[in-house]
C-alpha cells in the first residue's frame, strides 16, 4: 500500500510536468505561426506555471464553487458528519470541509492540496440513495483519496487542463481572425505550408491529450482508494453495495462539468457505456475504470 502511494506521488510529478509540455508546445506552435516563437513559447511557460501555482492553493475553491457545493449545516446534515469524523478518528485525519451539491444524482468527490487543507463534497442524490453502512463506504473512499495525496494533482488538473484547452482555442481563434495565414519573419505565410498544418493540428489535438491525461490520473487512483476504504471501515460490503447502486443509477450530475469529472467517486457525465463503432475512443476518455471491475476486485477482498 505505502509502495502505491509513493508511485502516485511520483506518477504525479510526472502528469504535472506532462501537462507544463502540452502547455509550452502550444506556445511554442502559436509562436512559429505567429513568427514569435521564444516570446509565445516563454509566456506559455509562464502561464502555466502560474496557473500550477495558483491552482495550488484556490484550485480546491474553484472545484467546489464550479460544483455549486456549499457547506454541509452540522445540524441538518448530522448524520454524515458523524460518519466523516469516525472514519477521520479511526484513520489518523483531520477533519476536512464538509459540502453539500443540490443534485439528484449520487455522487461525491474529494478536494484540496493534502489533509490538512482538504474538503468532500457529497449530493443529495447520494444521501437519499445510501444507508448509513454504504455512505461510510463512500466517505472511507474519498477520505482514502485525501490520505493517499490523489487529491493535488486530481485538484491541479482541473486548472491544467483548462489551461491547455484555453492556450488552444485562443490560438485556433488568432488563425481565425487572421484569415487562415499565418505571419513568419514579416512576410505573409500561407497556411498551407505542412509545418503549419501540423501545428494547427496540434492546436487540436492539445485539449484532447489534456482531457486523456486528465482520466489517466483518475484511473491509476480509482483501485487504490477503493482498497483503502476497505481497510478504514475493515467492511467491504458497505463500499461493494454502494457500487452496485451508483452502477444501477443512469442520472447524470449536473453539478459536474468536464474539468472535474475525474474527481467523482463514478464518472458523472453521460456517455459512459457507449458502444459500437466509437465504444474505444470514449474509453480513452472515461475517468474511472468500470464499475464492474472495481466491485470484482472488491469482492476478492
Amino acid at each position: 500500500m505505502y509502495d502505491l502511494i509513493r508511485a502516485n506521488k511520483r506518477r504525479s510529478v510526472l502528469l504535472i510536468i506532462g501537462f507544463l509540455i502540452v502547455i509550452v508546445l502550444i506556445g511554442a506552435v502559436l509562436g512559429y505561426l505567429f513568427g514569435n516563437g521564444p516570446i509565445f513559447t516563454i509566456g506559455a511557460l509562464v502561464f502555466g506555471g502560474v496557473m500550477a501555482f495558483a491552482s495550488y492553493w484556490k484550485a480546491d475553491k474553484i472545484a467546489l464553487a464550479v460544483s455549486r457545493a456549499h457547506p454541509a449545516d452540522p445540524d441538518q446534515y448530522k448524520r454524515l458528519h458523524n460518519i466523516v469524523e469516525g472514519l477521520c478518528i479511526a484513520s489518523g485525519l483531520p477533519k476536512p470541509g464538509v459540502y453539500i451539491i443540490d443534485d439528484p444524482a449520487p455522487n461525491a468527490f474529494a478536494t484540496g492540496r493534502n489533509p490538512r487543507h482538504a474538503a468532500i463534497a457529497v449530493t443529495t442524490g447520494l444521501l437519499e440513495t445510501m444507508n448509513r453502512v454504504e455512505l461510510e463506504g463512500v466517505v472511507a473512499h474519498e477520505l482514502s483519496h485525501i490520505k493517499n495525496y490523489d487529491i493535488l494533482i486530481s485538484t491541479l488538473a482541473v486548472t491544467l487542463v483548462g489551461a491547455a484547452a484555453l492556450l488552444a482555442d485562443l490560438g485556433i481563434r488568432m488563425m481565425w481572425w487572421n484569415g487562415g495565414r499565418v505571419r513568419r519573419d514579416g512576410d505573409r505565410g500561407d497556411s498551407g505550408n505542412p509545418i503549419a498544418i501540423l501545428g494547427f493540428a496540434l492546436l487540436i489535438l492539445a485539449p484532447l491529450i489534456a482531457r486523456a491525461m486528465q482520466a489517466s490520473i483518475s484511473r491509476q487512483r480509482e483501485t487504490l482508494a477503493d482498497v483503502s476504504a476497505c481497510q478504514m471501515t475493515r467492511y467491504p460490503p458497505g463500499l461493494i453495495s454502494a457500487l452496485e447502486k451508483l452502477q444501477a443509477d443512469t442520472t447524470v450530475t449536473h453539478s459536474a462539468s468536464t474539468a472535474t469529472a475525474h474527481l467523482w467517486i463514478e464518472q458523472p457525465m453521460s456517455g459512459v457505456g457507449d458502444s459500437g463503432r466509437l465504444s474505444g475512443p470514449h474509453r480513452w476518455f472515461n475517468t474511472h475504470p468500470p464499475l464492474d471491475e472495481r466491485i470484482a476486485l472488491l469482492r476478492e477482498l
